[in-house]
């Protein structure tokens, strides 16, 4: 009855770190600029290249790392958003959604 008691821990045990460190991948992956939600967002991974003419609530100055939807760290050069679950932006991107921090 040991062994199998034993085995059942060891296999929850790695059971356990499999999945913890699948969600940490997941949430790794960055959002593509060809992904159909940010391009409906004219999302951009460097906000120097968003097109001004097409998007004339951009401001210079604006990016990610200061919108009230980033997720990550200050000082991160990605982190999430509350609007691409699941995956991570840029910190100096940009998209039509953008919300100065509070």
């Amino acid at each position: 009855m040991k062994n199998s008691r034993r085995q059942f821990m060891i296999l929850s045990a790695a059971g356990a770190c499999t999945l913890a460190l699948n969600g940490k991948v997941q949430a790794q992956a960055m959002v593509a600029e060809t992904d159909p939600q940010a391009a409906a967002l004219g999302y951009k991974a460097d906000a120097s290249k968003v097109d001004k003419a097409k998007y004339a609530k951009y401001a210079a100055g604006q990016q990610c790392g200061n919108c009230a939807l980033f997720q990550g760290k200050a000082d991160a050069a990605a982190g999430g958003c509350a609007l691409f679950a699941g995956k991570q932006v840029s910190s100096k991107g940009w998209c039509s959604a953008y919300a100065k921090k509070a």
